[in-house]
């Protein structure tokens, strides 16, 4: 079979064009630590890195609003812990008052001080988040939780439940509650409760009756928000999870899109010289192939 003079040059021609691509390529990767996946040179890789990059930029939102709750969670739980305070403060008051030894100006002041609690829980249930800006429980609306009457008694004012947050795929979280599972539970109203005793005690005479259903109210109160205490750290714990799994999968997917898209550096230097040796090789050949005349035939 007769090789004709192009196809003699041709073949290491070729093959030198494919070696100078691959090393270009290789060294391409290696200086961008990146593979160049696309979707004409890896259909696959390219449709599970898109895939990739749509859950990171999900679960970037999510942990974002997992911090705001969080936020939410702790501020609420601080203030309950104040309504717990003033509460037990009232117990003592209510229980102080049914002492008969009490004088009408001594009722009168722990009445006063009662009003005051009052007046400072009602600031308390109308607390605004520091992170949004909104009634920490005013349900759904976000307006003032609580407000005050014309007669001087105070009635919530909020609608439904606080929004829920998303903090995962299908996930959502309420971090607060709404006022009135706090304050003013069906039959348990503590500024009603507080309001009685205060007025009854400024007003002078038995105030045996109304301490007894003060202190009857108060102890309710205080289990309500001890409850409302429990149910808000149960979701710091839940968020403090879902914070940690999205964290885990975070990890997951990097090592996953690292492996797809990421240059192995050591493995690509180790090709690159591979390829240089060849390519230095061939063109060794085709110089030497080159340099051979007909004279050099025929001899």
């Amino acid at each position: 079979m007769r090789i004709s003079t192009s196809q003699m040059y041709g073949r290491p021609v070729s093959l030198m064009t494919q070696l100078t691509a691959e090393a270009d390529k290789t060294q391409t990767q290696i200086a961008t630590t990146k593979l160049g996946v696309t979707a004409v040179s890896d259909a696959a890789a390219y449709i599970k890195l898109q895939q990739i990059k749509r859950a990171t930029t999900a679960d970037a939102t999510y942990k974002a609003n997992i911090t705001v709750a969080q936020g939410v969670v702790s501020q609420t739980d601080q203030t309950l812990e104040g309504v717990e305070t003033q509460l037990q403060r009232a117990l003592e008051l209510a229980t102080r008052a049914k002492n008969d030894t009490l004088s009408a100006s001594d009722r009168a002041s722990i009445g006063e001080e009662l009003s005051s609690i009052r007046d400072t829980l009602f600031a308390l249930a109308n607390t605004k988040d520091d992170i949004r800006g909104q009634p920490l429980f005013g349900g759904a609306t976000g307006d003032a939780a609580y407000v005050k009457n014309a007669d001087g008694s105070i009635s919530f004012a909020g609608t439904g439940e606080p929004s829920a947050i998303p903090i995962g795929d299908g996930e959502n979280i309420q971090p607060t509650i709404s006022g009135q599972r706090v304050f003013s539970p069906a039959g348990a109203d503590i500024f009603a409760t507080l309001g009685n005793l205060a007025d009854a005690l400024k007003a002078g005479g038995n105030v045996q009756a109304a301490g007894a259903t003060a202190l009857d109210g108060i102890n309710t109160s205080l289990d309500t928000v001890a409850l409302a205490r429990a149910s808000v750290g149960a979701r710091g714990a839940r968020l403090d999870l879902q914070a940690d799994r999205l964290t885990d999968v975070a990890e997951t997917r990097e090592a996953t899109r690292s492996g797809i898209e990421d240059t192995d550096i050591p493995t690509a230097v180790a090709n690159l010289q591979k390829t240089l040796t060849v390519l230095q090789a061939t063109q060794a050949s085709f110089s030497k192939l080159t340099s051979v005349s007909l004279f050099d035939y025929i001899k």
